[in-house]
């Protein structure tokens, strides 16, 4: 099999000509054939079409940020023109259109080869519970693939495509990464829409990311990070940017006692490696009791959020029973039982949790615990198929009910060739920190990448975090986080500072025959205008040079009053284009007035 090559590597190749994105994708189809598994992909795009859309792809835009980049979707998970399944024949439906998610990777460039094998209805951690086969794992063929986002992740550790989305709802997109030996990417819930999502538990799920590199996973984040009109439980959270490893890093570690491997000494052992590897990187470990987390672990599926899943396939259940695999079907029945009173119940003890919780992680930057306690054979799995899944989820399970976010890391290859992971979780927001620190531990274990005999690419250089000479500037339009010229800032090294409004002295219009759209911000008196919803960023003091001499007329940088009442430089219009440009003030920013352009079409 030819080089693995990650999404930095295959977009450089793009844009410097040595090869075209119809190559990669005519590349990538040959590495699935010669990976011949069955199992992998549900439905695999024609290759043809797919060829094609790559050529088209030609006429666009090279500096788009996935520009010829193959990847994989989750089969539950729309793809316009390609069933979704949630591997259930009975449940399979055309979709009219792309997932929010898929339509953002296509907008940056990036071109869908299938959709993926999974656990049914994305019930399970292995990856086995499937009329579809079984997904060979990419690094040990015994082993199983990890679920329920199996085929995702095994397309990206086979080297098959650079980048794959999974689901997460209770480990999904993190114990398939450490069995593959890649990188899981779980980001804060709502920051991607769920919309054409097929729901497990529809308050706790999100998409999640596969790639070979944190770098990599970071760039799929930003493309697809934004509110969605369309998602009730979409977040305004924008990606702040990824910086060296500050100076002073504090890490919380499980007491000794509080561990579980159930008896995998090697898995053990693996863990204690990483955790030296931290000291080493100058990290301070900090014990934090993890027993709350356990806890609420239990409350994912001894408690009432069984019953979203149940929500899900209730028809399925009472018309075709059969129809739905039986571990699938005896988990999912459990929530029909379930009554209000259990469910206020487990509310009010969840509540109570995530307080300890918020508490737990205010001292440190991030908790380090072992992706899965261990590792299981298909044999295992399939002689005992609730105990073995219900372990692998001992450190996943309570993520998304605690509102963390997470990055799953390849730590080492045991002697025995399993891989060893670990996971970095911390509090909603704080993806960019994770990766920050998640990059240089990766780096570090020199490991190889997926199932290659190939050592990582070296690390892209960053600004430190104490980077000195830094301007602030702020955005207010299309430089806004996954708006379209965004690029402009992140290509100059910029760094995601705040998410902030003006003072109450502002009026904004969106400027007429604009390419993007964009909008004009106009000071008026004191108070007669309104607060504008902006970010601030910072750029070096070349970057920021560079990046205003390309801002074109009528839109000016000058000195804005922020609503804490201090001034930064930013965005503003000459009087004059405001003629005949429309107020949109009132809704308070312009992402709030293009989601409702969006909306209403």
């Amino acid at each position: 099999m030819s080089k693995f090559e990650t999404i930095s590597e295959i977009v450089a190749a793009h844009r410097a000509g040595t090869t075209t994105p119809a190559q990669t994708i005519a590349r990538s189809y040959q590495r699935i054939r010669a990976y011949a598994d069955p199992a992998l992909f549900i439905t695999l795009r024609d290759e043809a079409d797919a060829i094609a859309e790559a050529v088209a792809l030609a006429a666009r835009d090279p500096s788009l940020p996935l520009y010829g980049v193959p990847v994989a979707v989750k089969d539950n998970i729309d793809v316009a023109g390609l069933p979704t399944t949630a591997a259930c024949p009975a449940f399979a439906y055309q979709p009219a259109r792309d997932a929010t998610a898929v339509a953002k990777l296509r907008a940056a460039g990036a071109i869908v080869i299938g959709k993926t094998n999974l656990d049914q209805f994305a019930t399970g951690l292995v990856g086995v519970r499937s009329p579809y086969g079984v997904p060979r794992n990419a690094m040990r063929s015994d082993l199983v693939p990890g679920g329920s986002s199996s085929g995702s992740a095994v397309a990206v550790g086979a080297g098959l495509v650079p980048l794959s989305l999974g689901t997460d709802t209770a480990g999904s997109g993190r114990v398939p990464a450490m069995l593959n030996n890649i990188v899981g990417l779980k980001p804060s819930l709502g920051m991607i829409s769920t919309t054409g999502v097929v729901p497990a538990c529809r308050t706790l799920d999100c998409v999640s990311i596969f790639a070979l590199t944190t770098d990599d996973a970071m760039t799929a984040l930003r493309v697809m990070t934004g509110p969605d009109a369309e998602d009730p439980f979409s977040r305004e959270r924008p990606v702040a940017a990824v910086t060296a490893i500050p100076k002073r890093v504090r890490l919380g570690v499980p007491p000794q006692d509080q561990l579980q491997f159930f008896g995998d000494d090697l898995a053990a052992r693996g863990y204690q490696e990483a955790l030296e590897r931290w000291r080493k990187l100058g990290a301070e470990l900090v014990e934090i009791d993890v027993e709350p987390l356990y806890e609420t672990a239990r409350l994912l599926y001894e408690g009432p959020w069984v019953a979203e899943r149940f929500l899900t396939i209730r028809e399925l259940l009472e018309t075709q029973p059969d129809a739905v695999h039986p571990v699938t079907r005896q988990i999912t029945l459990a929530g029909a039982k379930l009554s209000a009173a259990d469910t206020f119940a487990a509310l009010y003890r969840l509540q109570a949790l995530r307080k300890i919780a918020e508490h737990s992680f205010a001292g440190i930057d991030a908790l380090v615990l072992p992706t899965a306690p261990t590792a299981y054979t298909v044999e295992q799995v399939l002689a005992d198929p609730i105990t073995l899944n219900s372990r692998l989820g001992t450190y996943t399970n309570f993520v998304n009910l605690l509102d963390l976010c997470g990055l799953a890391l390849p730590a080492s290859i045991r002697s025995d060739g399993i891989p060893f992971g670990i996971t970095l979780l911390a509090p909603a927001g704080r993806d960019a920190e994770l990766a920050s620190l998640g990059r240089v531990f990766h780096a570090d274990t020199a490991l190889q990448i997926g199932a290659s005999d190939e050592s990582q690419p070296p690390l892209a250089e960053i600004a430190g975090g104490d980077a000195p000479e830094e301007i602030a500037i702020a955005v207010v339009g299309a430089h806004l986080s996954g708006m379209p010229l965004n690029r402009e800032l992140t290509a100059l090294g910029g760094r995601l500072l705040s998410a902030t409004a003006t003072a109450p002295d502002y009026k904004l219009y969106a400027l007429k025959g604009t390419v993007p759209p964009k909008p004009g911000l106009l000071r008026v008196a004191p108070g007669g205008g309104a607060a504008i919803a902006v970010e601030v960023w910072a750029l070096s003091p070349a970057a920021f040079g560079s990046f205003v001499a390309a801002i074109p007329s009528p839109l000016s940088i000058g000195t804005l009053t922020l609503a804490d009442g201090s001034s930064v430089k930013g965005f503003l219009t000459e009087p004059a284009a405001i003629e005949g440009a429309r107020d949109i003030s009132h809704f308070g920013g312009w992402r709030a007035y293009m989601a409702k352009l969006a909306a209403t079409g």
